[in-house]
């Protein structure tokens, strides 16, 4: 049965998430933390660090993977559903809107100026809330390593992610069989 409510609430935090941040789903990261971790309790600090290195390594924007994750991780596919629909909709709209005014000022000095400072701004959040994270949680060399590995092949080495995505998911088993073996001897 759904749940309305949680629903309704999934949405509008990715909605407000959507609405009042600039610069991407990296700058998305520290609010994401608040609201969704520290304010509801949907999660925990170590499962969004999870969620991040997952995120990383999959298509897409790692903002809408992030919200896709908690709203199943919440709701099961409407959770998914709302929480990306949430965090897009307010990107569309606004998109479109600054569309229709921007177009008539896109010489203009000041706007050029204000995206730079933006830019700026979004930088600072972004080290911001990775320096939050990192004291957190837990040292699990796996995850450092997934996202490290990830981060290189996709961004030096130009490895398609499917590949990555399909590596990690077999680094991650086979080593989780690995532990499983030991713990039971």
């Amino acid at each position: 049965m759904l749940n309305k409510k949680q629903l309704s609430k999934l949405f509008l935090t990715f909605f407000k998430i959507g609405a009042f941040t600039f610069g991407g789903g990296y700058a998305m990261i520290p609010f994401i933390q608040k609201d969704v971790v520290e304010k509801n309790n949907w999660i925990s600090e170590e499962e969004l660090f999870e969620m991040l290195a997952i995120s990383e390594s999959t298509p897409g924007p790692i903002s809408i993977n992030i919200a896709t994750f908690v709203g199943y991780r919440i709701s099961g596919f409407w959770g998914a559903f709302f929480g990306t629909l949430g965090l897009v909709l307010p990107s569309f709209l606004i998109v479109f809107g600054l569309y229709l005014i921007l177009d008539a000022f896109q010489n203009v000095l000041i706007v050029k100026y204000a995206f730079f400072g933006i830019r700026a701004g979004v930088i600072a959040l972004i080290i911001n809330a990775l320096c939050k994270m990192y004291k957190q949680v837990s040292k699990r060399n796996l995850s450092y390593f997934l996202i490290i590995m990830s981060l290189l092949l996709t961004a030096l080495f130009k490895v398609n992610p499917i590949f990555v995505i399909i590596l990690s998911v077999v680094i991650s088993l086979s080593l989780s069989l690995y532990i499983e073996r030991i713990s039971k001897k």
